[in-house]
């Protein structure tokens, strides 16, 4: 079983998609940044100066008694984080699309490139113009 268990840790496959959660999960923080730094603060600045996570609906806002105590919670719909979140992905998305482009752009011309014709299909073709004179 042990054995089995290298074989299978030890195949490319394996390897190479453990790089690419890792890497993916880095590239995740780099857009979660970026989002979290430049976008959403440009979007809530455009909307007023409001943070964009803290755009809500309130429901039934929250009751104070007279010492200023909360009785009632507020409820609200909280749509702010949900939006900045399908931002999130929305732009991991396009450059994941970008990246795979690129990928395919590169090993597409690598492909396009006729392979070369084996020798035993060469030496086959000799011997028929031979026998053809």
């Amino acid at each position: 079983m042990i054995s089995e268990f290298k074989e299978f840790v030890s195949r490319g496959n394996v390897v190479d998609l453990a790089v690419a959660v890792v890497i993916g999960a880095a590239f995740g923080k780099i857009v979660t940044a970026l989002v979290d730094g430049i976008v959403m603060p440009l979007i809530g600045w455009m909307s007023g100066g409001v943070s964009v996570s803290d755009w809500k609906y309130v429901i039934s806002p929250a009751q104070l008694d007279a010492a200023g105590k909360e009785v009632a919670v507020e409820v609200a719909v909280k749509y702010g984080q949900f939006f900045q979140t399908v931002i999130d992905f929305v732009l991991i998305a396009f450059v994941i699309f970008l990246f795979l482009k690129a990928y395919n752009r590169i090993h597409k011309r690598a492909e396009e490139a006729p392979p070369a014709t084996p020798e035993d299909v060469l030496l086959l073709r000799e011997i028929r113009d031979s026998l053809k004179k």
